[in-house]
């Protein structure tokens, strides 16, 4: 999985909480397949949108700080941060133009 930067418990802090930008946290895992359906989509819209947004995952299962702390029940559970703080999320694969509007709405 690739479509952003790979943070983990230990980088979380500083890769997101403290962004000088809003961050699109993709919560992941190998096994999830529709994780791997939404993987190219995020890749695309950050190439697209990596001006205004940054796009990073975070395996659940390598990372289960930061997994039980978000309270990710299901994945990909895709959660935008702003300023430190959660202020949108979605669970399940979705097209790319509903990703798009999701991650705009929150800008």
């Amino acid at each position: 999985m690739g479509a952003g930067k790979p943070v983990t418990d230990a980088t979380f802090v500083s890769d997101v909480l403290q962004s000088d930008k809003p961050v699109l946290v993709d919560f992941w895992a190998e096994w999830c397949a529709p994780c791997k359906k939404v993987d190219p989509l995020l890749s695309e819209i950050a190439k697209e949108m990596g001006d205004k947004v940054e796009i990073v995952n975070i395996n659940i299962d390598e990372n289960p700080e930061t997994t039980r702390a978000y309270r990710v029940m299901s994945v990909p559970t895709l959660t935008i941060f702003k300023g430190g703080e959660p202020v949108n999320s979605v669970t399940g694969a979705k097209p790319k133009s509903a990703l798009v509007n999701f991650i705009e709405s929150a800008l």
